[in-house]
């Protein structure tokens, strides 16, 4: 395939200097990571969690909105089903789905259980909010804005009294460890730490489940913190494992606007705040959401993206405004205090201001390719949370489904593993092709997925990025900056390579040279795999017909 550089199938030849061995392994430390170790531990299993920075570190901290289930009376999992499928722009997997909405409701009394302390309305009961794409009120929320924090704060105060968990913090993991017959047995990791636990070793077990979280470090501008390179999916890569639905990035559409040269994480103004009623307007004051779709401001996510990216075109603009201001500073105090502070922060106050946003990054939908009990291609290797693809998100992620995605695939995965554990077996050794990448590439990386792989795409945009993808320096010294950004060229080589095969727009892949969505052609899934000798190889999953289900909605 031309244009796409030819990525390692492994990041470390060196005997590991030190082992350890548990029933399972997880890596990754946010809310799909957690509650795979907390089911597996139900079960009787020893568990050990690793993460490449502290465990509190992760995306799962930094929601905003909240998590959504059918949890009202006026609600239903029939009801979140059908948001969920219109959001989803007819590529949802419909039997993920019906996991999703059905095992949600008993997912958040999980939460409740582990010591989650949501927001309560005067009667007692949970408070609820509408985001994008919701028909009802239907997330539920903490501390106000602070959902991901407080959800974070109960469940490692949980794994933390659980004897049965071992925590392992700023552990890089690498490779997989398979054995002849190509069925995980373990990774490598990289550990900085003391004694045994320091540099390159062996961690051991017949299970491994990759939670590791989001791709955001491979455009300039993203709500992700740094640690999201997308270790997960690049080492299930390497590992044999199948990516799908990659070319489906989700960019929030309202992300404070800091000017045009900042770059890393970006501050977030969730969803939620347009649920309660603020809108967007551009620099002569037109709402203009009113024009682009019946739900307005609260249209599913790449609706509001793309019509704040036509409107900033249409009129010079480097951003658009959400005017809040007829909000309360009660609402704005109690109800969004992180949003306040961060917005005052940068010299904003959305009480007396119209707060200017744009898209950045913030979510993927793709990723490890999995069945409705969370297991991969290869034997032995689950992936959960936003590294994984159950096909619930579809074609774009409907609002606050990501935290219940990782708590009910969680659930079924422990399931899974406490009817029985794969067969132990002695890992093999396997061939390295290609080399690490230059982790001074990185800069040039980001900036190769943001001005040809954003929210605007086109043959030619995606094809000038993949010649400089191609063109990155490779670098001799291995250690994090570079293993990380090799895993960030691996990723973003195969995001550009699905961007540029889907041939139509549909969802959160919005091509700028084929405008409409075609269901007589992509009513399927983009398959990617990484062979022996460092190239992609693509292949292609057909969706049963399910238009009428779905929903005909051209978004």
């Amino acid at each position: 395939m031309t244009g796409v550089p030819r990525l390692p199938t492994s990041l470390v030849a060196p005997t590991p200097g030190w082992t350890r061995s548990a029933d399972v392994i997880v890596v990754g430390s946010g809310i799909a990571g957690l509650a795979v170790a907390m089911h597996a531990r139900r079960a009787g299993l020893s568990v050990l969690v690793v993460t490449k920075s502290y465990v509190t570190a992760g995306s799962t901290a930094w929601a905003q909105g909240g998590i959504a289930a059918a949890l009202a009376d006026d609600d239903s999992p029939a009801a979140h089903r059908k948001d969920t499928l219109v959001a989803g722009a007819g590529l949802c997997d419909v039997a993920a789905v019906d996991v999703l909405v059905n095992d949600g409701p008993r997912a958040i009394n999980d939460l409740l259980a582990w010591g989650t302390q949501f927001d309560r309305d005067s009667a007692g009961g949970l408070a609820l909010t509408r985001e994008g794409g919701h028909h009802r009120r239907r997330i539920a929320h903490a501390g106000g804005d602070a959902t991901g924090a407080e959800i974070v704060r109960a469940m490692v105060a949980e794994v933390a009294e659980n004897p049965g968990i071992t925590v392992i913090e700023h552990a890089l993991a690498l490779d997989l460890l398979t054995d002849v017959r190509g069925n995980v047995q373990g990774l490598t990791l990289h550990v900085i730490g003391e004694g045994q636990q320091d540099g390159v070793g062996a961690v051991l077990a017949p299970a491994v489940v990759l939670a590791t979280g989001g791709i955001g470090q491979v455009f300039s501008a993203s709500t992700n913190p740094t640690v999201a390179t997308g270790d997960g999916v690049a080492l299930g890569l390497r590992g044999g494992a199948i990516a799908a639905d990659m070319e489906f990035i989700q960019f929030h559409p309202t992300v404070l606007w800091l000017g045009g040269e900042a770059v890393g994480q970006q501050p977030l103004v969730s969803e939620a705040v347009r649920g309660e009623g603020a809108y967007l307007v551009d620099d002569d004051g037109v709402r203009f959401m009113l024009d682009e779709h019946p739900l307005a401001e609260l249209a599913p996510r790449d609706v509001v993206a793309k019509a704040i990216m036509r409107r900033m075109r249409a009129t010079g603009s480097e951003h658009v405004w959400l005017d809040g201001r007829h909000l309360s500073e009660d609402m704005w105090t109690h109800r969004f205090p992180t949003i306040l502070a961060s917005t005052r922060t940068h010299g904003i106050d959305p009480v007396t201001d119209l707060v200017p946003v744009g898209p950045a990054q913030h979510y993927t939908s793709g990723g490890l390719r999995t069945d409705t009990w969370g297991r991969t291609n290869v034997g032995g290797l689950f992936a959960c949370g936003e590294c994984s693809c159950t096909g619930v998100h579809g074609a774009n992620r409907l609002a606050s489904n990501s935290l219940l995605e990782g708590l009910v695939f969680a659930d079924r995965i422990g399931q899974l593993l406490a009817s029985g554990l794969p067969e132990r077996a002695e890992p093999v050794e396997k061939p390295t092709a290609a080399g690490l990448t230059d982790p001074a590439a990185r800069t040039e990386l980001q900036r190769a997925m943001t001005d040809g792989v954003s929210v605007l795409r086109s043959e030619q945009s995606i094809g000038e990025a993949q010649r400089r993808l191609a063109a990155l320096p490779q670098g001799d010294e291995p250690g994090t900056p570079a293993w990380e950004t090799t895993n960030l060229l691996t990723v973003a080589s195969t995001i550009a390579t699905g961007a540029q095969l889907r041939c139509e727009t549909r969802g959160s892949h919005w091509r700028e040279d084929f405008h409409d969505r075609d269901d007589d052609h992509w009513r399927r899934r983009i398959l990617t795999r990484l062979r022996p000798d460092g190239t992609l190889a693509v292949d292609y999953e057909p969706l049963a017909t399910m238009a009428a289900e779905q929903g005909q909605v051209n978004v």
